[in-house]
């Protein structure tokens, strides 16, 4: 008996084979289809292949894609569990051409692959084609035989696929497998085609036609094929069941879900054990993708497979967290074909730990609400909506677990009383915002909000992807449409643009549909929604648009790596400077990084040399950069530092980087830096390349500032002053290295000359006659020195003020210094005569002719400045007035 990995094996080595490309699956959040939510098909990646956007080395391809259908139109989650085939999580196994082959080829290949490879009975197939499909149902009866009885004509859009309401389109041919009349139902086409005896398990698409918008069709140039096979039902169908959950793979998982609770497999809590079985492989393979539970978008999804698969556990009766220890099962089962899986899976467990252990308290308190609010209905009756809405809002039990939970007691919910109830609380909401001082057009973006949702964020994984407009503003109201030259702020439903916030700043790039081209010059973040701040460089721009999104990489990588290495360095810090210090703001640019933390004092330089030393150790150690969603609660307990400014939610972003021997932080004790971030960051701490420090100053009372560069930028910080050691070297005619040796004695010889010419001015000025002479007087009873002294300064006068009353014994002294046309002024009066007369007076009296104002110091020496030389001897004069009262 085959094993579904046995299945996909034989699958793919078939077609490879055949000349077919084997390609890895790609990732479930589509990069290329912003319609879709998760991929749901084969065909995604390869989308842009069909339509001739993409070329690649290759025109045919097979591959095992792995799947979701969880959100959007493509929803079977309500299902899963209950019926013997929906699914999460499935794996689409498929062969591609691109303008390669047709028709006449995929057909013997399907019909060879069944029937021989896999010996499927041929008596028990059957296939439908379109109804106006001859040639498939020629190729149909040549190939395989098949008599009209077995080749069923279906009219309707079942056998016609289609791309979207334009674009690539054909028609289909079905093979199904009829697991026999013991089952109920019947063939394709007839009124009991719903039952389960007559199963799909291959659809191949002929890609033949492109619809145009005006509803014609035309023949492609290049026609191609596109098929899918689902690998649980072909599974099921080799293995004698016709129930999915009775295969293989999702047996071992089943029964891994039955050991850990104890319980019977196929007892009572049958349906519980397929659900988790389903749910392990879906959200596993969604958090190793790199989506991650949160409150809108993906990650909403996410959250909400993880919890119904987490209530079933606890209707199963199990007490601690159980999906994280059937994790490895899985790995077992599914990592040699995923290898991802296997990589991810310490991720994967303590996700799905943490949000579970989170839960339990929710959902026991939840359920005990909910059982007290039925108490009170009549049997039958549905949960009002507004009891529905109290449990969401105030205890965190959300619609579609309320809804879930009533299931089994075959009840429903009051959905029209409980929309009611939340489109109050968006009023309220938008109500506080408006109120805010906020911008004056920030309250469309509530209603970009209500519309569509929160803009889901694709940048930790991807700086490319597709998206659809979901709306224009201009002017700060939405339009339909923006011409170039045009300023527009454009929102999508998904954007790998990073929205400024926590200090990082917004991403830049480009958006491209088909009919426009339109440059993003920032980023921001309303209600939710991610504002791309953009000019129309070329045609237009329309609402409703699938557009591409790229971000500038040069730049996104340098904010990334100046991101990370603030984290470095506010570790760095503490480790340097104490336990006291904590972020009080930072700027993560392109250009440069700017770090503002509480510490008291300047930070010396030997201070600041041992943490850019430490900052660049981690930076070489190149450790990996890890970041894990948590409670904040949780987060804080491990030792994460938050970010000042943030405001944090329910669950939070945990980076960590860098390793140390010792008592570290986090789980594993040797983390270097663990914080709550929710920017983007380098993959390992050597894509920082480099880390310098610029200037380290004061930013307000109690907070410092440094400003650092990384990468390429700091390189070029350093080459430049090494260039100007150079200069210097060369200027001095010596060796870099003993420039600074150089230059000290220089400084040293330089302030030797500098007194001595000082000394030779005061010893100029004092040979003027100070002693006696013309140029002292006796005025009142006191003698008087009074001269105007060239070739000395300001600061060269009190010092000769000293010297002039050494000499007289007693009296006073006014020197008027010649500073280039302004005056500088001092006065200087004996010990003796201080009580009767004061040299501040002596000052102000000779400032007032020089054009100054002002002048002061102490009875025994005051000094002063003027705006005018040619004052000077007015200024002698006013002095000598002083003296005579």
């Amino acid at each position: 008996m085959p094993t579904l990995n046995d299945i996909r094996s034989t699958f793919l080595t078939y077609f490879e084979k055949q000349g077919h490309a084997v390609v890895d699956s790609s990732p479930l959040v589509p990069r290329n289809d912003p319609t879709l939510m998760f991929a749901n098909s084969g065909m995604v990646q390869f989308k842009n292949l069909f339509t001739g956007v993409e070329t690649r080395d290759y025109t045919r391809a097979t591959t095992a894609q792995k799947c979701v259908r969880a959100g959007g139109k493509h929803n079977d989650l309500d299902n899963v569990g209950y019926t013997a085939r929906h699914h999460t999580f499935f794996e689409m196994l498929g062969n591609f051409s691109f303008g390669d082959y047709f028709k006449s080829d995929a057909i013997p290949f399907a019909w060879e692959l069944i029937t021989k490879e896999l010996q499927i009975p041929e008596e028990k197939l059957l296939v439908t084609v379109y109804h106006t499909d001859d040639e498939a149902a020629e190729i149909w009866k040549k190939v395989a035989g098949l008599g009209d009885d077995r080749i069923i004509r279906i009219p309707t859009n079942d056998n016609f696929w289609m791309m979207g309401p334009t674009g690539p389109c054909g028609p289909c041919t079905e093979i199904f497998y009829d697991h026999g009349d013991h089952i109920w139902g019947g063939p394709p086409g007839s009124p009991e085609e719903d039952g389960d005896r007559f199963v799909e398990i291959w659809n191949l698409v002929f890609m033949q036609y492109e619809q145009m918008d005006d509803g014609s069709r035309r023949e492609l140039a290049a026609q191609s094929i596109d098929t899918g096979m689902g690998v649980e039902r072909v599974a099921a169908l080799l293995q004698g069941t016709n129930d999915n959950y009775a295969t293989d793979l999702m047996r071992s998982l089943i029964e891994a879900s039955a050991d850990a609770t104890s319980s019977d497999p196929d007892g009572p809590g049958k349906t519980h054990h397929r659900v988790i079985a389903d749910h392990l492989r879906s959200t596993s393979f969604l958090i190793a993708d790199g989506v991650m539970p949160s409150n809108d978008g993906r990650g909403y999804v996410l959250r909400r497979i993880m919890r119904r698969a987490m209530r079933h556990a606890h209707l199963l009766g199990s007490k601690d967290p159980l999906m994280h220890r059937l994790v490895p099962a899985l790995v077992r089962q599914m990592g040699a074909a995923y290898p991802e899986l296997g990589r991810a899976q310490a991720l994967i467990e303590e996700t799905l730990m943490l949000e579970e252990t989170r839960f339990k308290q929710t959902l026991d308190r939840g359920l005990r609400l909910l059982d007290d609010e039925l108490e009170s209905l009549a049997d039958g009756a549905a949960l009002p909506g507004e009891a529905a809405f109290k449990l969401y809002d105030t205890y965190g039990f959300p619609l579609d677990l309320t809804q879930d939970a009533l299931r089994e007691k075959g009840r429903t919910v009051d959905t029209d009383s409980f929309d009611a109830a939340m489109a109050e609380q968006k009023a309220k909401a938008r109500a506080a915002w408006s109120g805010s001082g906020e911008a004056a057009d920030a309250t469309v973006w509530f209603d970009v909000a209500d519309a569509h949702g929160a803009t889901d964020f694709l940048g930790y994984d991807t700086e490319t992807a597709e998206g659809q407009i979901v709306a224009l503003v201009q002017d700060g109201a939405e339009v339909e449409r923006a011409e170039a030259g045009a300023k527009v702020q454009i929102a999508l439903n998904q954007s790998p643009f990073y929205a400024e916030s926590g200090g990082q700043v917004g991403d830049t790039g480009v958006i491209r549909t088909e009919s426009g081209v339109g440059r993003v010059t920032d980023t921001r973040k309303t209600a939710g929604v991610f504002v791309h701040v953009a000019e129309v460089e070329e045609g237009h721009i329309s609402n409703g648009e699938a557009a591409v999104l790229e971000v500038d990489h040069t730049r996104r990588t340098a904010i990334r790596a100046n991101h990370s290495a603030t984290h470095l360095l506010h570790e760095a810090l503490r480790q340097a400077l104490g336990e006291h210090v904590a972020q009080r703001g930072s700027l993560n640019a392109p250009d440069r990084l700017r770090f503002d933390f509480s510490h008291s004092k300047a930070v010396t330089l030997g201070e600041l040399e041992r943490v850019e030393a430490e900052v660049n150790d981690y930076i070489r150690q190149n450790a990996p950069v890890e970041t894990r969603i948590m409670t904040p609660d949780d987060a804080r307990g491990l030792g994460a530092q938050a970010l000042f400014g943030e405001k944090y939610g329910d669950e939070v972003r945990v980076v960590s980087m860098g390793r140390q021997a010792g008592s570290g932080k986090g789980a594993d004790g040797h983390t270097y830096s663990l914080e709550l971030c929710g920017g983007t960051h380098v993959t390992q701490t050597g894509e920082i390349g480099m880390f310098a420090i610029q200037s380290e100053s004061a930013s307000s009372s109690g907070v410092r500032r440094i400003e650092a560069l990384t990468g390429q930028a700091a390189l070029a910080a350093l080459r430049g002053q090494e260039g100007l050691l150079l200069e210097v070297a060369d200027q001095l005619k010596t060796a870099p290295g003993e420039a600074p040796g150089r230059v000290k004695a220089l400084l040293e010889e330089r302030k030797a000359l500098t007194n001595e010419v000082a000394q030779l001015r005061r010893d100029l000025a004092m040979a003027g006659g100070a002693k006696s002479g013309p140029d002292a007087k006796t005025i009142n009873g006191v003698s008087l020195v009074a001269q105007v002294l060239s070739g000395v300064t300001g600061k060269d006068l009190p010092g000769l003020i000293d010297a002039h009353k050494e000499q007289m014994g007693s009296g006073a002294v006014v020197l008027i210094a010649d500073a280039g046309g302004k005056a500088a002024v001092a006065a200087g009066v004996t010990q003796d005569l201080t009580e009767t007369l004061s040299a501040v007076d002596l000052v102000r009296a000779a400032v007032a002719e020089l054009g100054g104002k002002g002048g002061g110091g102490r009875p025994d020496l005051a000094q002063g400045g003027g705006q005018d030389i040619k004052g000077a001897e007015a200024a002698i004069k006013a002095v000598e007035a002083v003296l005579e009262g």
